[in-house]
C-alpha cells in the first residue's frame, strides 16, 4: 500500500478510540502489569503516546515544513511518560490523547500538505534525513504497533493459563 494521507488520518483519528475500547475500565491487573523487567504496561504504553503527541509527531513536521534551515529534530525522550504520567490515572490519560490526537488531526488537515510537501526533509538524530511522508507514514505504524503492543501485553497475563493452547498463541511467545 503506498502512503496516502487521508487514508492515514483514517488510522490516526480512530487509534485513541480503539485503545479506549479495548482498556477503559478494565481491572488494573491488565493494565498495570508488563511483561517483565523493563517492559512497559497498557499504562506506559498510553502515557508513551500522550507525550508523542505533545512533542513527536507534529512538532517534527513543523520542523519539516518550516522556512528554518535548521531541520535538525530534537530526541524523542521515550520514557518520558514515566515522569509526565505520575500521579495520573489510566482514564485521565486515555481522555489527554483523545484530546491531544484530535487537536493533532485538526492541526494536520489544516496544513493541506501536498505530494511536493511530503517529499521535504528533517534530520533525524539517528536516522539522518527523513522525509515528511516518512514521518507520517511512521506516526501511522507507531499506532498500530502500540495497539499491538497493547494487546500482547494483556494477553501474557493469561500465558500461564492457556496450558497447551499456547503452541498455537503466537502472541504469547513474542
Amino acid at each position: 500500500m503506498r502512503f496516502d494521507l487521508h487514508k492515514s488520518i483514517e488510522i490516526l483519528e480512530r487509534t485513541p478510540f480503539v485503545i479506549e475500547a479495548m482498556i477503559k475500565g478494565i481491572s488494573d491487573e491488565w493494565t498495570k502489569s508488563n511483561e517483565g523487567p523493563e517492559t512497559w504496561s497498557v499504562y506506559d504504553i498510553v502515557g508513551h503516546l500522550v507525550h508523542g503527541e505533545k512533542t513527536d509527531w507534529l512538532t517534527r513536521m513543523e520542523i519539516i515544513l518550516s522556512e528554518n534551515a535548521n531541520k535538525k529534530f530534537i530526541p524523542f525522550d521515550r520514557f518520558a511518560q514515566v515522569k509526565e504520567s505520575r500521579g495520573k490515572s489510566l482514564s485521565m490519560l486515555i481522555e489527554e490523547f483523545k484530546t491531544l490526537r484530535k487537536k493533532n488531526i485538526v492541526k494536520l488537515r489544516l496544513k493541506r500538505i501536498d505530494s511536493t510537501e511530503l517529499l521535504k526533509r528533517g534530520i533525524h538524530p539517528e536516522f539522518g534525513k527523513v522525509t515528511l511522508k516518512q514521518l507520517l507514514s511512521t506516526w501511522v505504524v507507531h499506532d498500530l504497533n502500540h495497539i499491538a503492543q497493547i494487546s500482547r501485553v494483556m494477553a501474557k497475563q493469561y500465558k500461564p493459563e492457556v496450558g497447551p493452547w499456547v503452541e498455537y498463541l503466537p502472541i504469547l511467545n513474542k
